[in-house]
């Protein structure tokens, strides 16, 4: 009992921090940059047409794809946390590339959804270039499927060394 609620205290802890810094900084924004406009230091005004900070909302999903489709994204989040606190028990304890992007992509998931459920839109503020508008939700949301592809290109990577002639084998 107690590895198993030390293993979901570290998921929720994760999650947790990823939900706080990206509620604060969605808090940030709104507070402090009017809809639609854009902030950037002074000393970094020469990085304007690459990177800012926009305050701007999306009802949709990335790339604002799919606008007004608050309804499903909402159930859906509830699905991924859903099956994403099934599995996590289920993962080795020394899957740890696994269980920190499971924990990520929570905390990213549940940023996201409350931004749905209480302004029925996501805050999104950072602007790279002219394509794309995001989040610190999305950010980890991102990280975490990064992280998990390299766990999983590690973990592959152990198999074959263990395997006799295993690097040479496709």
């Amino acid at each position: 009992m107690n590895r198993v609620f030390r293993d979901y205290a570290i998921l929720l802890g994760l999650a947790g921090v990823v939900v706080a810094l990206d509620q604060w900084t969605k808090w940030l924004v709104r507070t402090n940059i009017p809809f639609q406009g854009t902030w950037l230091p002074e000393s970094l005004e020469w990085l304007s047409p690459y990177a800012r900070i926009v305050h701007w909302s999306n009802s949709g999903a990335a790339f604002g794809s799919f606008q007004n489709g608050n309804p499903v994204f909402i159930v859906l989040a509830f699905v991924v946390i859903g099956a994403i606190l099934y599995y996590y028990q289920r993962v080795e304890a020394n899957e740890r590339f696994l269980r920190l992007a499971m924990g990520l992509y929570m905390g990213g998931v549940i940023g996201n959804l409350i931004d749905r459920l209480t302004l029925g839109e996501v805050t999104d503020f950072i602007s790279i270039g002219n394509f794309y508008i995001f989040n610190a939700a999305d950010s980890a949301i991102n990280v975490g499927v990064a992280v998990l592809l390299i766990g999983m290109w590690m973990r592959e990577r152990k198999k074959k060394k263990q395997v006799p002639g295993g690097e040479d084998q496709q």
